[in-house]
């Protein structure tokens, strides 16, 4: 069994070839993994939640973090290990809503937030397929997820992103692969502009971003340093369509009455949340969660709740233990639904509307039209399938270091 290998550069090189076409391609085969981790039984897939083990953290001195993140599939299995910078200790003010809100403090202020490690691949007889830096893999898997909702959504004209870093760029990317044409602005939001402004300027003048700059997209992007930069924030959050969320902050990025009031809650939003994977690391206020899975009339589209809103999440288990947003708000799992029953539940309606019935109508305007908050925490599972994919092309494509009968 050849052995490929596959460098930062390398994978970096790679992601940036890929077509529109191949991101649906591994965007429809990460869909199809995590339907089968929601819905699947040990004697069914291997995909199934029952097979994916628990993440390991071990916390150095320094308070550097290694994640050890084991998975498998019904073809390989696998391991991410990626070191992370110590988190900042909590902010004790995360609820301030005033004229004269600034961004709190995160990673991002002084050091570099990026993951840096490997995915190891086994094929199903436990050969080693695949080694790959996983660097630039991991915030490319964590925004194909997001695109999972994205892709669905009618309206993306604004985009919000908070951050500037690899899950900004590739959330950023991504969106503008599948959706360019219909996206006219991006509001880059953080706390430096020396850090936002080489994005701004790459996606400007980059020949790597050439193909997917369209005649009327405009980028801005708003720091914590200009004078009016409350009134702004506000602006910007409540004009978004997509507000995406990659900061690693340990409190609020903006007070919750920017969406949870009368004026906020004019239009619907997709809310993608990924960049806090502590329990005291929150991006988004409590409140917001709380306001999203309050009962109302209608109702939504799983099994838990017939009624009340819900949050989407990758991992219902991984969520409750680590995301600091569902933690604070004290949110149960019947509040909760995965990304993977989510589809399960889209293809039902699917083919009730093929066979000639009704199906979930409100599901789909609420899926297109409607508040959908997504927060992840990441799995190893989505390293492992989409490193396969990776691997795949790059063999296709004669890229990396192959090693023959290793």
């Amino acid at each position: 069994m050849p052995l490929t290998i596959l460098t930062d550069a390398e994978v970096r090189a790679l992601l940036h070839s890929l077509t529109r076409d191949d991101i649906l391609t591994l965007q429809h085969d990460l869909s199809e993994t995590l339907h089968e981790y929601s819905t699947g039984t040990q004697e069914t897939t291997g995909c199934c939640s029952t097979n994916q083990p628990q993440r390991i953290s071990i916390t150095s001195h320094d308070g550097q973090t290694t994640l050890f993140m084991p998975a498998s599939t019904s073809t390989s299995t696998g391991m991410k290990i990626v070191s992370l910078a110590a988190a900042p200790a909590p902010n004790s003010d995360s609820s301030s809503i005033n004229s004269t809100f600034t961004p709190p403090p995160s990673l991002a202020s002084s050091q570099s937030t990026t993951p840096s490690g490997s995915l190891t691949l086994l094929d199903s007889s436990g050969s080693p397929l695949g080694f790959i830096n996983a660097e630039e893999l991991t915030a490319f898997r964590t925004a194909l997820a997001s695109s999972l909702v994205f892709s669905r959504r009618s309206n993306v004209h604004t985009i919000a992103v908070f951050g500037a870093g690899k899950q900004a760029y590739w959330h950023i990317r991504i969106a503008l692969l599948l959706r360019g044409p219909e996206i006219h602005y991006i509001n880059i939001i953080n706390r430096s502009f020396a850090r936002a402004q080489p994005l701004m300027q790459e996606i400007y003048t980059s020949g790597e971003w050439a193909g997917l700059r369209s005649p009327k997209l405009k980028l801005t992007v708003l720091s914590a340093d200009y004078g009016e930069y409350a009134r702004l924030l506000k602006e910007h959050v409540r004009s978004a369509d997509v507000i995406f969320m990659t900061t690693p902050s340990t409190a609020p990025l903006f007070p919750a009455e920017y969406l949870t009031s009368t004026e906020g809650r004019r239009k619907g939003r997709y809310i993608c949340a990924i960049g806090s994977y502590k329990p005291h690391m929150v991006e988004l206020h409590p409140d917001i969660l709380r306001h999203t899975v309050k009962p109302q009339q209608g109702h939504h589209f799983h099994k838990h709740a017939d009624r009340g809103g819900v949050v989407v999440v990758d991992s219902i288990e991984a969520c409750l233990k680590e995301a600091g947003e569902v933690i604070q708000a004290e949110l149960g799992p019947g509040q909760l639904v995965e990304v993977g029953e989510l589809l399960m539940v889209k293809k039902a309606a699917m083919r009730e509307v093929e066979m000639g019935g009704e199906g979930e109508k409100g599901m789909k305007r609420w899926i297109e039209a409607g508040n959908v908050l997504y927060k992840s925490v990441g799995l190893g599972l989505m390293d492992l399938c989409v490193g396969e994919g990776i691997v795949d092309m790059a063999r296709e494509r004669k890229v990396g270091t192959t090693i023959e009968d290793f």
